[in-house]
């Protein structure tokens, strides 16, 4: 599954005078000269198209004949599509573009960016679950993480399932007239009022009133919206009790029934300052994670489902 060339050079896009099928294909192909880093050959006859991996006599010298063909991809088998967005040499940008152009297809030849050509064989994306807290949007962990993905030449292909949790909605849970909010980010209030997810005041009427704990505001009967590391600082400028909606991704994640689910999952946690943690499944990131801590917890992640 997920066959996708690791470079550009090794694939070679030809046209053939014979039909694309697998007797007929590896006669021509055998014992014909081909570039030492060849190792599949497209092969095209009008509109149809087939994937072979081809053995080489020898890599060393510059062209070398080919000595053994491997159909990989029947004509019937195989689509090509041309999505000049993509870059080829990703295998989850190959993947998508197979799922979006040609899903029904065993193997999806892509003409992408700068005209090159590659190819996936057996799409079957890693299935990671992204579980965030929003706002702000965009996710901001969904949208890291697929930053990272759209550079991930030596990942395999993956499909991200974001696992959204509104703030908006946590907080309706426990009704309140103010609540508190670490920050300002994401817009969730306006003029002071809680959002709903549809743009309305929480709750309605009267509309709650909203305060942010990095402004230090004056002490008010309000309830925190927040995570540990939110109540510590909580607590330190204010003292006493005060009733709580825990928003902590990490918290929420391990709540949550993952019976049903597939895959491993991916959250984060302020807790966390300066690694990434891993725990069977699930994997940790800060809460402002680098693009190179966001790597590394992808990496974790895949390779727990690889495990499986």
């Amino acid at each position: 599954m997920n066959l996708v060339p690791a470079q550009y050079r090794e694939v070679s896009v030809t046209e053939v005078p014979v039909p694309l099928e697998e007797g007929a294909l590896r006669a021509y192909l055998a014992g014909r000269a081909v570039y030492r880093r060849t190792r599949y050959v497209i092969a095209t006859n009008g509109a149809a198209t087939m994937v072979a991996e081809v053995s080489k006599e020898s890599e060393q010298p510059l062209f070398s004949p080919v000595t053994s063909v491997t159909v990989l991809a029947r004509a019937d088998e195989t689509s090509m599509v041309d999505a000049p967005d993509i870059d080829t040499a990703v295998p989850t940008q190959l993947a998508q573009a197979a799922a979006e152009h040609a899903p029904g297809a065993r193997c999806v030849i892509v003409r992408g960016r700068y005209g090159h050509v590659s190819f996936i064989l057996d799409p079957a994306p890693v299935r990671i679950r992204v579980l965030e807290v929003v706002p702000p949007w965009p996710p901001k962990l969904v949208d890291q993480l697929k930053r990272v993905l759209d550079v991930a030449e030596d990942l395999p292909p993956v499909e991200l399932v974001p696992e959204l949790v509104d703030l908006r909605d946590l907080a309706a849970r426990r009704p309140a007239s103010r609540y508190l909010f670490p920050c300002r980010a994401g817009q969730g209030a306006q003029d002071g009022a809680l959002l709903a997810p549809g743009g309305t005041t929480l709750p309605s009427p009267p509309a709650a009133k909203v305060s942010y704990l990095d402004e230090i505001p004056p002490r008010e009967p309000w309830t925190l919206v927040g995570c540990a590391r939110s109540r510590a600082i909580h607590d330190w400028f204010y003292g006493g009790d005060v009733p709580q909606v825990d928003m902590c991704p990490r918290t929420l994640a391990a709540a949550r029934d993952h019976t049903d689910q597939q895959g491993p999952l991916l959250t984060k946690c302020c807790l966390l300052e300066d690694r990434v943690a891993c725990d069977g499944e699930t994997v940790v990131v800060p809460w402002g994670a680098s693009l190179a801590q966001i790597s590394e917890g992808l990496r974790l992640a895949v390779a727990a489902q690889v495990a499986r």
